[in-house]
């Protein structure tokens, strides 16, 4: 558990100042539980290990339901969310994949990668098209589970 950087402010540098090039990244950073809580060692540690149950439980139903019907990831992220607001790794990976969605949704508005997109989904279509329109033609329009032989 991160009880050595839980007070808000600590790492973080002030621009030009020293260590300003990796901390500017670390501003921001630690617990979020109230003062009071963060005041008494054993209290911060209970509280700490509550958050961790409970994003874990949040984790693993994301986790449930990626195979089964449901907002799997989105939950995952709602876990990891639960886990950033007391430790500073989570808060990290949030970042990063945070940089990386973004990152991704930039590079999927390029208009070249939307041309290849478009090009991509359009091949796909008419293949999928023209193997359907074969199917029908040798069994009509018989579900495949019914159809006898060929």
């Amino acid at each position: 558990m991160n009880t050595g950087s839980d007070e808000p402010g600590r790492g973080a540098a002030t621009p030009g100042g020293p260590g300003a090039d990796g901390a500017q990244d670390r501003r921001g950073l630690g617990s979020r539980a109230p003062v009071f809580v963060r005041s008494r060692r054993v209290l911060h540690l209970s509280w700490q290990a509550g958050i961790f149950v409970v994003g874990l439980a949040v984790v693993a139903a994301g986790v449930v339901m990626l195979p089964l019907p449901g907002p799997g990831w989105v939950v995952i992220f709602a876990g990891m969310a639960i886990w950033a607001t007391e430790f500073v790794w989570a808060q990290l990976v949030l970042r990063w994949t945070r940089r990386k969605v973004t990152e991704a949704a930039r590079r999927a508005l390029d208009p070249r990668v939307r041309r290849r997109n478009i090009a991509l989904t359009t091949t796909g279509l008419v293949i999928v098209a023209v193997l359907g329109g074969i199917y029908v033609s040798r069994f009509g329009l018989e579900m495949p589970w019914r159809v006898r032989g060929g």
